[in-house]
């Protein structure tokens, strides 16, 4: 509210009308400070001391009408206030302060718009749940906004469809409807926080910040040393989201067990029938891997304790070490008994309580000179040198792709096939550029010419060898088998290559602190150093992008946010006075109203 030029009436029939609350801690006869200060100041008011200023509200007084005009940077930022504070509480143990903020989060205006934003901007905003519904319209998105409500809200079944693996089975998937999504999204952004304070420190799969690259890197320490552990348990849980014992999550996840319950017992539709879920979590929901994550929590913990030996007044860890990505996990060991005996019952029994069970068909012991694979790496010790590079699956699956591309679109322009494999060779390449396989790499670039020289000859049968290889064939460099075309880029003549796999540079992976915490404030410049360094790597070579964001002190020009890998930027222009001035901004800051005046999206 805002008080200006009243008199001495009108000021005391407005302290009339204030409510003094008083609390468990507030003495007898006492206002609250913040109702005091209140008090003072309107006092001073009637007394003919100075004006006093607009006091704003808890609640935002800037609630925007339209889609397009929130303010999609505040949004965030008021969300990650929140969610340092729910950190902060769980650390110190309040966790009667960890309910109220999250309750706080999960009826924000900020946080539903953020929800609203996550379910209709992703790839899934065009699949519908078992009622059909879309938010494609402004209008829809906002009246979503305001139907995200914990009062009279019925979760829907779930769209069952069933997708293939690699091992040819199917795998069950819950599709939500958006709704349910949303509400989702809303509760996983008050649980995250608690889930990242309370998680193990070698977990890395569907965790912020963290990525298949920190396992990688975490096995690569664990079992690079001359004195480290020589067996290795290979774990798989048996059907992890499936078989989640619904009373375990109802006693220990800290979140509103209302809303948890009715998403565990809304059941499913397949084939036009409704059948009712007893047991594990909504395989593909937003809120379910953050629930599979806290259900193991405590594994790695468990074992620390349960194996380590005493010396003299400390105690160590007999070469147990646990590096876990979801389900799937590694357990090292001195030797192969103490895996079989000690480790695995162990496991067992920590599952059992969750209604989990070990998959015996994947679930194996191997020495480390025989190798073994983990998230589409090989490790394995040649000579006592630990040698990580590609799977031999892994390098396979490339191959299938790029044979049955090429079979599929055998009429396409080569620029078309280019544009299609590119991403593609990219992708694999950028996801083991940390790896130390220069011959794996040499040969997959081989394959892939076999591939695309096949493709090349079929569509030529009646010419000769050497006249294709001219025509889709081109010298640039020392490699004399490149294949690419001659394209018109802006009014110029430029080489459009087939990317190659040695093409990418082989760069190191720095390993994230275990103990490291994304909404925690503590940990905020440990993470923009991070981010610069991502964003550097990132560029690869384009030193007038890299300039020009030093040139910006790495931050959007629009609204001084930083740019990072994780926030999507582009490169865009401003024309002032007949001049060109080039800048990068945030996707979502790089429109504006007239050549000097900005404004958020």
């Amino acid at each position: 509210m805002q008080v200006k030029d009243c008199g001495e009436s009108e000021c005391r029939s407005v302290t009339e009308r204030i409510e003094v609350v008083t609390s468990p801690y507030t003495k007898v006869g006492r206002l609250p400070h913040s109702g005091y200060n209140l008090y003072k100041k309107l006092l001073e008011l009637s007394k003919g001391g100075k004006q006093m200023k607009e006091i704003k509200s808890c609640a935002p007084t800037d609630l925007w009408t339209t889609w397009e005009q929130i303010q999609w940077n505040k949004c965030e930022h008021e969300v990650r206030k929140l969610q340092a504070r729910i950190v902060k509480a769980q650390m110190s143990g309040r966790h009667n302060k960890v309910k109220a903020l999250q309750w706080m989060l999960t009826h924000s205006f900020y946080g539903k718009a953020l929800a609203v934003k996550r379910v209709t901007s992703n790839g899934g905003k065009k699949t519908a749940g078992v009622d059909h519904v879309l938010w494609n319209t402004p209008n829809q998105k906002m009246d979503a906004i305001a139907s995200l409500k914990r009062r009279g809200y019925h979760p829907q079944p779930l769209r069952r469809v069933n997708i293939k693996k690699s091992n040819g089975k199917l795998r069950p998937l819950g599709i939500p409807t958006l709704k349910d999504r949303a509400m989702q999204a809303l509760y996983h952004m008050a649980l995250d926080p608690v889930a990242e304070t309370t998680a193990d420190t070698h977990s890395y799969g569907f965790r912020k910040e963290r990525s298949t690259k920190d396992a990688k890197e975490m096995c690569f320490t664990v079992l690079a040393r001359k004195i480290a552990p020589q067996w290795v348990l290979e774990g798989d849980i048996k059907g992890c989201f499936d078989h989640i014992s619904h009373e375990w999550l109802l006693n220990h996840i800290p979140m509103d067990k209302v809303i948890l319950r009715k998403w565990l017992k809304s059941g499913y539709v397949f084939h036009n029938k409704l059948y009712p879920t007893y047991e594990g979590t909504p395989q593909g929901g937003i809120i379910s891997p953050t629930l599979a994550n806290m259900v193991l929590n405590g594994m790695q913990t468990m074992l620390s304790e349960r194996f380590k030996v005493r010396m003299g007044k400390n105690y160590y860890n007999p070469k147990i070490n646990l590096v876990r990505y979801a389900d799937d996990f590694i357990v090292t060991g001195k030797d192969k008994e103490i895996l079989e005996n000690k480790v695995k019952p162990a496991i067992k029994e920590f599952l059992a309580e969750r209604g989990l069970t070990l998959s015996e068909e994947k679930t194996k012991i191997t020495h480390i000179d025989e190798g073994f694979d983990f998230l589409g790496y090989n490790f394995r010790k040649f000579n006592g040198t630990l040698i990580v590079k590609p799977s031999v699956k892994s390098v396979q699956k490339l191959l299938d792709k790029v044979k049955s591309i090429t079979r599929k679109y055998r009429a396409i322009s080569q620029v078309s096939l280019i544009r299609i494999l590119n991403p593609i060779i990219r992708g694999w390449s950028n996801y083991y550029k940390t790896c130390s396989c220069g011959k794996t790499k040499i040969k997959v670039d081989y394959l892939l010419y076999k591939k695309i020289r096949r493709w090349a000859d079929r569509r030529h049968p009646k010419k000769g060898k050497h006249w294709v290889s001219h025509k889709y064939f081109h010298t640039r460099g020392k490699n004399h088998w490149r294949f690419g075309t001659w394209v018109k880029k802006q009014g110029e003549k430029m080489f459009y290559p087939l990317i190659s796999v040695c093409d990418v540079p082989k760069t190191k992976h720095i390993l994230i602190v275990g103990e490291a915490n994304p909404y925690s404030e503590q940990y905020t410049t440990y993470f923009d150093k991070r981010h610069t360094q991502n964003l550097l790597e990132h560029f690869n070579g384009r030193y007038a992008l890299r300039n020009l964001w030093e040139k910006q002190m790495r931050r959007c020009k629009v609204c001084g946010e930083p740019i990072t890998t994780a926030t999507p930027w582009v490169q865009t222009h401003l024309v002032v006075n007949n001049k060109r001035i080039n800048y990068l901004a945030h996707e979502n800051c790089c429109k504006f109203t007239n050549i000097t005046e900005w404004r958020f999206l």
